[in-house]
């Protein structure tokens, strides 16, 4: 009898995955009958691997929330029963839904995870499908090589298994591959053969995506016609599939595509149709870039309001991104290192030397991980704020007198980005207490300031009085690490903003001790919000930890912040403390000491004439930053050429002298280390020419031979003086003087 049962649910599970591609609705009502029966059996094997199926099912959905609940679910069935393949396929899950919701980093750490236990167990299928989902990690955040090298392993490995499905699936993304890199002809191939295959299997689902993929290709040919046919047909599959994440897409490329042939009318009604979908599926890079095209439109038609506020959106947005993904880079170490602590306690009860052993390999990957992952994501976040940054001193000069207030916030803005950045990554060295002060002179008021205005429309939004209560006088300079103070403020203010539903946020300033050399300063960042219990007073500055609410929320977060602010209070010698009461609100308040400065150090003229009449090789492949760069050099009568990769760098070095060479990292084809080892040793006419690293890869020092290798490395955000004095220090004409 109980067999019988157990048959009637494996078919079912089975009918429900069949059926997925062309109801999808109708595989959650089977999937929602086997976990129900399985449930009446107590067979804990079929209760996981219909959970998994519904999970898969809603992932489909594009329901992402009911998604996860059912693969944690899965996880506590499967490791009841200690069954790591059950565990393997919901963190493949829980992975592809945080990467389709963009959260690229998180999704790359439970992938992995799930990819290590199907190595383990031989299992090709999902070996293939899960190197599939990595390689479009990769191809999203811009780590080209390793995209490609993935896609061409999950590829031989669905031919291997003949599975056409997962073929198309992997060349679909390969395409796209293909016409970021400029190879038209190949991307249209490659999408031709996936639409091929997806047609074979009948996968209607797949078909959509492939469809708007090969409308991608037509896109930046130039074929609109052909273009608009494929997003709508695209469209109108996901629509039947109830596919919401694949109709966000088609409608915003169907958008940029009317934008591009100047029918503004139907680009605004399509853009702000995917806009609405994307909020619904919570796909934040789709919305961005629905911001960014409302900003192109409504700034060509001459709508200067509508333009102004979706760039705002656009920033915003942005900004928030880049927070929680560097966030949540620590916390998925955390959490990796933290299951590989417990496997290894497991081997050594088993085997105590092999265990050992195997830690020390664990921990050496863990390191090697690590470090990769911290590369890709700056590489991410920096390679964007390179153009954001240049483009903002550019702009400088243009300056109306009367637009200088918000050419200031703008660059605090742009500058604290990188603050952010820069902090977060250098997490570890707060946490082993090998991070130091480094005090510039600054106006305290003007600083302060800053902070508050950068979190203003915030507490706008929200209905919320931002107020700056500043004791001192405000001609007061002090010695102070700007970029810690405004990651201690900030922190502090946005937590105040999210847990305030109405009131004011009050940020209050003052002395309360001083003498000739220093002043005492009390910070205090006080709200009018729900509070927090005693209970949650004892874990509030913990790593990770986050409080529970009063009432329901949905205001999320990793938990870090605190915990990031009480380390750097702690390098000023002094200690964070918090009173709250429920209802009333919270206020976190400290005391450090600051040195004393007469006035603000005046910056040093720079006299950009003496580069005049140098020439440079710009190698780049982000468009828009060699632009960029080419711009700032012509500024300074600096001539130069743009090659896109290493290796057109090294054939360039053999054909002409340089002055100076500056050298992108990571490049298709050959990379900027491998390009410029080869101009270092080889015949050609640049062997003594100075080349600088100009990188958005903060690993790219660690690595002693890198560091010798280049003349100077100079990091993404580009610093204008910094590339100036790194120019100046090579000067021929300098050095012949």
């Amino acid at each position: 009898m109980a067999s019988n049962k157990i048959d009637t649910i494996n078919k079912l599970l089975e009918e429900a995955y069949n059926s997925r591609s062309k109801d999808i609705s109708n595989s959650i009502v089977l999937g929602l009958e086997a976990l129900e029966l399985s449930e009446a059996l107590n067979d804990k094997a079929l209760i996981g691997k219909s959970l998994n199926r519904l999970a898969l099912f809603y992932m489909i959905m594009s329901e992402f929330d009911k998604s996860n609940a059912f693969s944690e679910r899965a996880i506590k069935v499967f490791e009841s029963i200690k069954d790591n393949s059950g565990i393997a396929d919901a963190k493949y899950n829980i992975g592809s839904v945080l990467y389709k919701s963009d959260d690229y980093h998180g999704g790359l750490a439970n992938l992995l995870e799930s990819l290590k236990i199907y190595r383990e167990n031989g299992d090709l299928a999902n070996q293939s499908k899960v190197e599939k989902a990595v390689g479009t990690i990769y191809g999203y955040i811009g780590d080209e090589d390793n995209a490609f090298k993935t896609y061409i392993s999950a590829i031989r490995t669905a031919r291997k298994l003949a599975d056409k499905n997962l073929e198309s699936n992997v060349l679909n993304n390969l395409s796209g591959l293909f016409i970021k890199n400029n190879k038209p002809k190949m991307a249209m191939a490659t999408i031709n053969q996936s639409i091929r295959l997806k047609r074979e299997t009948e996968d209607l689902r797949g078909l959509g995506f492939s469809i708007y993929g090969r409308g991608k290709v037509y896109l930046e040919t130039g074929d609109y016609n052909k273009g608009e046919k494929d997003f709508l047909e695209a469209f109108r599959i996901h629509i039947d599939t109830k596919e919401q994440l694949g109709s966000s897409m088609a409608l915003s490329k169907l958008g940029k595509l009317y934008y591009k042939i100047g029918d503004f009318e139907k680009a605004e009604q399509v853009i702000k149709q995917s806009l609405n979908i994307s909020f619904n599926v919570n796909a934040t890079m789709v919305k961005l870039k629905n911001y960014h095209l409302l900003y192109l439109l409504y700034k060509t038609i001459g709508n200067s309001n509508e333009s102004l506020k979706y760039l705002e959106l656009y920033f915003a947005d942005k900004e928030a991104v880049m927070k929680t993904q560097t966030l949540k880079v620590i916390e998925n170490y955390e959490l990796i290192n933290r299951m590989n602590n417990l496997e290894n306690e497991a081997r050594i009860q088993k085997e105590k030397q092999r265990a050992i052993d195997k830690k020390n390999e664990d921990d050496k990957e863990a390191v090697r991980l690590k470090q990769e992952f911290l590369s890709i994501m700056s590489h991410e976040i920096r390679t964007p704020l390179n153009a954001i940054t240049t483009s903002v001193s550019l702009l400088k000069d243009k300056m109306k007198e009367a637009d200088m207030e918000l050419f200031d916030s703008l660059q605090f803005a742009s500058n604290n980005l990188i603050n952010i950045v820069n902090d977060v990554l250098d997490f570890t060295k707060l946490d082993s207490n090998k991070s130091n002060i480094e005090e510039r002179n600054i106006n305290f008021e003007k600083l302060c300031s800053n902070i508050v205005n950068l979190h203003r429309n915030d507490a706008n939004s929200k209905g919320l009085q931002l107020i700056f209560d500043n004791k001192l006088p405000s001609k007061n300079f002090y010695y102070i690490d700007q970029p810690k103070i405004a990651q201690i403020l900030g922190n502090l203010i946005s937590n105040a903003i999210k847990f305030t539903s109405n009131g004011e946020i009050r940020l209050t300033t003052e002395i309360v001790n001083t003498n000739e050399l220093f002043d005492n300063l009390r910070f205090s960042v006080a709200d009018t919000g729900e509070g927090i219990s005693q209970e949650n007073l004892k874990v509030v500055f913990d790593s990770f930890s986050q409080i529970q609410p009063v009432t329901t929320r949905e205001q999320g977060g990793t938990g870090l912040g605190l915990a990031i602010v009480k380390k750097l209070v702690s390098l000023y010698k002094g200690e964070i403390s918090v009173h709250s009461e429920l209802n009333k609100g919270s206020e976190f308040y400290f005391t450090i000491k600051l040195k004393k400065a007469t006035k603000a150090i005046s910056k040093v003229h720079l006299d950009f004439s003496i580069l005049k009449g140098n020439n440079a090789l710009i190698a780049e492949d982000n468009m828009v930053n060699a632009l960029l760069m080419k711009k700032v050099l012509s500024k300074w009568d600096i001539t130069s050429e743009h090659v896109k990769d290493g290796k057109a760098a090294f054939e360039a070095s053999k054909n002409k002298t340089y002055d100076f060479i500056l050298m992108d990292i990571h490049m298709p084809n050959m990379n900027g280390i491998e390009s410029t080892k080869l101009i270092k040793t080889k015949v050609n006419k640049n062997k003594n020419t100075p080349v600088f690293a100009v990188t958005a890869d903060v690993l790219t020092k660690e690595d002693k031979e890198n560091e010798a290798l280049f003349d100077a490395i100079l990091w993404k955000p580009l610093e204008i003086e910094k590339l100036f004095l790194a120019l100046s220090k090579y000067n021929k004409a300098e050095m012949l003087s």
